[in-house]
């Protein structure tokens, strides 16, 4: 029987051209190529009640960005393991991190075989990473690989990062997800979270449950926008970076803030913390 806690895109759709798949949506939200058809419908119908749609995904995007900047360069961050990459697009993870750290390490999750493709190619004169087939809501699976465990040393600190993703995971186990995850790693790891976000004010819980009936009954089906409590608790006992689960466009953004966010905007939020 299917897993309830799963979306139907939770299955790999490959190149399967009737299904939308999530890494092909958020490759069309970003303006990017690699998509079809179907991936396009499921924005245009969340258009329909949330016009500038696109932007979570660039709020995403960014954040992870410079998310990446601080693990590599306070941090010091040399390991990554990145779950849930989606398709190869401008500043991937490794680019990002092994600019500040050109000897890191970065480990890329992912179960579409149209993203593994794209990725494997993209990567393989990069000697530093690895593109691995796994399902990212069973820590096990990774956590268990063979590749994963003699590319990354699990002797020193690691960076989770789950962004963008745990949206898309229909369960409410989220934080025991997330917790077998880090409670294999060493303390002085970091996990990064972005995650679709209900405000739980009057006119941004209406857009957010829009945009989550809109998102989970398209043809991706999923898409739950959770709330900061919720969010917050992925996050376990690990100590958070300043300033918290926030906004992902007020976690530490690149400069000040000259025009005010729209509605969709304030429907994303991230955060980092740190295993003490």
């Amino acid at each position: 029987m299917p897993d309830a806690t799963k979306a139907p895109s939770s299955v790999p759709v490959g190149v399967d051209t009737t299904r939308a798949s999530i890494a092909r949506v958020y490759d069309a939200a970003l303006n990017g190529k690699d998509n079809y058809e179907i991936d396009r419908e499921v924005l245009r119908q969340v258009a329909t009640v949330a016009p500038q749609v696109n932007d979570l995904a660039w709020s995403n995007r960014n954040f992870l960005i410079r998310a990446c900047r601080f693990l590599a360069s306070q941090g010091g961050m040399t390991q990554y393991l990145d779950c849930g990459s989606g398709l190869p697009t401008a500043e991937n993870t490794h680019q990002v991190v092994q600019r500040l750290q050109p000897a890191a390490k970065v480990v890329y999750v992912d179960n579409d075989p149209v993203v593994l493709a794209h990725g494997r190619a993209l990567l393989e004169e990069n000697e530093q990473t690895l593109f691995i087939s796994a399902d990212i809501f069973q820590p096990e699976e990774i956590l268990g690989n063979d590749e994963v465990r003699e590319f990354l040393d699990f002797s020193q600190p690691i960076a989770l990062i789950h962004n963008g993703t745990l949206h898309h995971y229909l369960g409410d186990d989220g934080p025991e997800i997330i917790q077998k995850y880090t409670d294999e790693m060493v303390p002085g790891s970091y996990t990064v979270i972005a995650h679709f976000f209900d405000p739980e004010t009057p006119d941004h819980s209406q857009i957010a449950r829009a945009m989550e009936q809109k998102f989970t009954h398209s043809p991706m089906g999923s898409g739950v926008f959770r709330t900061h409590a919720q969010i917050t608790a992925m996050f376990g006992d690990q100590e958070l970076v300043e300033p918290g689960v926030v906004l992902c466009d007020d976690w530490w953004p690149d400069g000040p803030r000259v025009k005010p966010l729209n509605q969709v905007e304030e429907c994303i939020a991230g955060g980092v913390s740190r295993k003490v």
